[in-house]
């Protein structure tokens, strides 16, 4: 073998998911076909459960960073810093579950943080590494990788396609890929509007968002063409359907160009070759939760695909079994918000009622939940009564130790007053009084912060054996 796991992909997802390999012992390696890592801004931050997840990994002040400059940009470009759904800004991130919190971190950004991490943890990032092929055999993966020096085959145990929207490996793996048509594109540019626009939100022909260096458009048009490039005259031609105003765009500094299509793999395993992040699931980017819920793929595949790295693949089905919901109701929520941005009267009522509904605090908290994933439960495959149970963890402090300096090492965590006496060498058992949550009196936690037993009825060996 090349490597127990290639990873297809250097965007956020592959990188975290090398990391989560590396830290339970796998070698993996990164292939990347562009030859540079990319600076388009993309995404400008991630949800609670993400943020969490790279707290737990030791990475919490270097968001903290982050957050603070991107809190500034969003309130210079959106004009104010509540969460929206459909563009309607009325989210109250702390309805969902006080305390927790996302981090707003520019998506190159972030990239060059886990690129750090991945140079701490020895994995290898090859740049202008194509995948052209792939053999999904019963022991291996083939797969012909097209670089500088040429063409070679690369034989790993795994392959998993972190590779986007457009995956190849989800098209060399032969994987369904069902959805909806786009009803709209979205384009990104920087650079320097010049000419009299209204004011940011949603038009009768679409959405305006500009600031400082930037301009996007939602635009409701006939063709949907991605093939070319997004240029200055592409995005001018936009802003003129959208607003009916001509301007110019001047230092014009690249931009990307997406639709709202809702498509998602009927499954993310076939054989050895799996998908995760946008290879497996893509839609409209209204909420911004995409990149969270790439990133939460990577934390529930990592330590699962570990196991099978060592011989013990009983868990990897259990990868789509809990994921694939979860996408899907991505796909269901951002369909409703491209619903809610059509243009047309009759539209326009709606909003006004669904605007209203936002008020009430209920419904806030329903949508704050909804965007932020905060109440996603997985099934356990054993008997537990504990609420919280299939619950990711929310931030504890524990005997005054908070969370996160107990779960860089990656290893399940056991917290209870006799830790000791019922954990044993497959996780990491301390010994807990206090949780800092009145909910919870002990924990198992897997390595991706799902809680997989809690409170000291619940038999936490029986979930031990299962899960480690």
């Amino acid at each position: 073998m090349d490597a127990d796991v290639v990873v297809v992909g250097a965007g956020p997802v592959g990188l975290l998911l090398a990391a989560e390999l590396a830290l339970a012992g796998v070698r993996p390696i990164v292939l990347e076909r562009l030859d540079e890592p990319s600076h388009q801004p993309k995404a400008r931050g991630i949800g609670p459960l993400a943020a969490e997840a790279l707290r737990r990994r030791g990475l919490g002040p270097d968001l903290d960073r982050e957050h603070a400059d991107g809190l500034r940009k969003l309130e210079r470009e959106h004009g104010t810093t509540r969460a929206h759904f459909a563009w309607i800004h009325k989210i109250d991130a702390d309805a969902a579950d006080p305390g927790r919190r996302g981090a707003l971190i520019g998506q190159p950004a972030l990239e060059a943080l886990l690129r750090r991490r991945l140079d701490e943890l020895g994995v290898k990032v090859l740049f202008g590494h194509a995948v052209t092929g792939l053999k999904n055999e019963s022991a291996q993966v083939t797969l012909t990788v097209e670089s500088a020096a040429g063409s070679r085959e690369v034989v790993t145990g795994y392959a998993v396609g972190c590779d986007g929207g457009r995956s190849t490996v989800r098209k060399l793996g032969e994987f369904d890929f069902p959805g909806t048509p786009p009803s709209m594109t979205v384009r990104f540019a920087r650079g320097h509007v010049e000419g009299a626009l209204p004011a940011p939100g949603r038009l009768p022909k679409g959405t305006l968002q500009y600031g400082d260096g930037m301009v996007a458009t939602y635009d409701f048009e006939d063709t949907f063409d991605r093939s070319a490039p997004l240029d200055a005259d592409d995005m001018r031609a936009s802003v003129r359907r959208v607003t009916g105003v001509d301007v110019e765009i001047s230092d014009f500094a690249g931009g990307l160009r997406f639709t709202d299509q809702a498509r998602q793999a009927a499954t993310y395993r076939r054989g050895r070759t799996l998908l995760a992040g946008d290879a497996a699931h893509v839609h409209s980017p209204s909420g911004g939760q995409g990149l969270n819920l790439g990133l939460m793929d990577a934390m529930n595949l990592g330590w699962k695909l570990a196991a099978a790295v060592r011989g013990d693949d009983r868990l990897l089905d259990s990868y789509t079994a809990e994921r694939h919901p979860v996408g899907a109701a991505v796909l269901r929520n951002t369909r409703a918000q491209s619903a809610l941005l059509a243009p047309g009267p009759q539209v326009d009522a709606l909003r006004d009622v669904f605007s209203d509904l936002m008020d009430l605090p209920e419904v806030n908290r329903y949508l704050s939940r909804l965007i932020s994933g905060v109440t996603i439960r997985y099934d356990l495959p054993y008997a537990t009564t504990h609420p919280m149970a299939g619950l990711a963890c929310p931030p504890l402090i524990v005997d005054g130790v908070p969370l996160e300096e107990l779960t860089t090492s990656g290893r399940p965590l056991l917290l209870h007053p006799e830790a000791k006496a019922i954990g044993d060498d497959r996780v990491d058992a301390v010994v807990a009084h206090d949780l800092g949550d009145d909910r919870l009196a002990a924990v198992l936690l897997r390595p991706d912060g799902v809680i997989a037993g809690a409170g000291l009825d619940d038999d936490l060996r029986s979930a031990i054996k299962a899960w480690f």
